[in-house]
């Protein structure tokens, strides 16, 4: 089995968050959308109780952290990660007015919805996490009969709400940026080779209408399978990928979105058949930011997507100094998270995780460049576009640093 990867002026007053990596370095307000109120929350949260478990910092706002602390499989490891990661962010901003509650969530739907009960009762004005989709189900379950905004990790946008923000990496925003710049570079003849699963049905949503939007044409579109347990059908994969080299030598770039080993062994078989770098553009999603993908020759010249690299640079190296490994690329999600709330707390006033505070349309600065959230929960980045290179990737795109002015 194959590999698979899986400023503007206002008369009201208005806001925006800088969060920078450096200690000491402060929030910048700056002018951003009209704050409003969420439902039932009046920045007060409700009465609270004795904080029971894991608690990080003293300050006087409480937030919550939801990690599925005893799952199985990688699971567990993924809340250390996370755990360590509001840690450094606590540790970074110096007076965060904060304490952050850490709740397990099992990573099921009902132990979300009782950590966030659990949470909330203790006087939690704000959920971070929790990081799977069935929890963070249950955690907005509990947080929207509270009236307590929830700012989640999943990437699965069917759990995106109302009050529910995920900032997780979206493989549709993915899709949509590195389809728009191929079709900016005069490509307009597109062929894909997508995973036959959810991640994939996803992407291939996605990959239709970006390829509409560009005024693009598909020529092909063929599925691969793909086992839970044992990964890619390697038999399959080369079927689907003679069947589509006939009808890609009709398209100018190709839409390969897996991870892994994936991308480099569709690259190869095609690049026998004649359709190489030379003939065609690979496009890739932001599971190619990896050295399996970007070492691989015959991905060489292709396009990907992916968050500007210099924050993540620096923050894996300060987690390396504070925790002893290298942390995964999402752990900025959890520091992202806590320095958002922290900053709220700091500039926003009893308004603080308000609606319109959290969904202002300048959005907010991460390790990961600028983002922001949408008002059915969903969000939206800045990604750049980086060319595989044979031996690692350079940029040719930059990310925006700003969202233009009235989108």
């Amino acid at each position: 089995m194959l590999q698979t990867g899986n400023g503007r002026t206002s008369g009201a007053k208005r806001w925006a968050l800088a969060l920078t990596l450096g200690a000491g370095l402060g929030l910048s307000g700056c002018t951003g959308s009209t704050t409003g109120v969420y439902p039932q929350f009046d920045g007060r949260g409700p009465t609270q109780a004795a904080p029971s478990g894991d608690v990080l910092g003293n300050g006087s706002v409480r937030v919550a952290l939801l990690l599925p602390k005893s799952a199985t499989a990688n699971a567990g490891e993924i809340a250390t990660v996370f755990r360590n990661a509001a840690e450094l962010a606590m540790n970074d901003f110096q007076g965060a007015d904060i304490q952050v509650l850490v709740k397990d969530t099992g990573g099921t739907a009902e132990g979300g919805r009782a950590a966030a009960q659990q949470a909330i009762s203790e006087g939690a004005e704000l959920i971070l996490g929790p990081v799977f989709s069935p929890a963070v189900s249950g955690a907005g379950q509990a947080a929207r009969t509270a009236g307590v905004p929830v700012v989640a990790f999943s990437s699965d946008a069917s759990a995106a709400a109302r009050g529910v923000y995920l900032l997780s990496f979206m493989p549709q925003q993915d899709t949509a940026r590195v389809i728009s710049y191929a079709s900016s570079q005069g490509r307009r003849s597109f062929a894909a080779l997508i995973p036959d699963n959810g991640y994939g049905a996803v992407v291939e949503a996605a990959f239709r209408q970006s390829v509409g939007r560009a005024g693009g044409r598909i020529v092909a579109i063929e599925r691969y399978k793909v086992d839970a347990a044992r990964g890619v059908d390697s038999a399959d994969l080369q079927a689907k990928t003679n069947t589509i080299a006939e009808a890609a030598k009709q398209a100018d770039a190709i839409f390969l979105p897996d991870g892994g080993s994936v991308p480099g062994y569709i690259a190869q078989i095609l690049s026998a058949k004649g359709i190489g770098r030379d003939k065609v553009t690979f496009l890739g999603s932001g599971q190619w930011d990896n050295t399996q993908v970007l070492n691989e020759p015959a991905l060489a010249g292709g396009l990907y997507p992916a968050p500007v690299k210099p924050g993540f640079t620096a923050f894996a190296q300060r987690y390396q100094a504070a925790y002893g490994s290298a942390p995964p690329r999402n752990a900025t999600l959890a520091y992202d998270a806590t320095r958002l709330a922290a900053g709220l707390v700091s500039n926003a006033g009893p308004r603080r995780f308000a609606t319109g505070v959290l969904t202002n349309r300048d959005g907010f600065l991460g390790v990961d460049g600028v983002f922001r959230f949408n008002s059915d929960g969903t969000n939206e980045r800045g990604l750049a576009i980086y060319e595989a290179t044979g031996s690692g990737s350079r940029l040719v795109d930059p990310a925006p640093q700003a969202f233009p002015v009235g989108s």
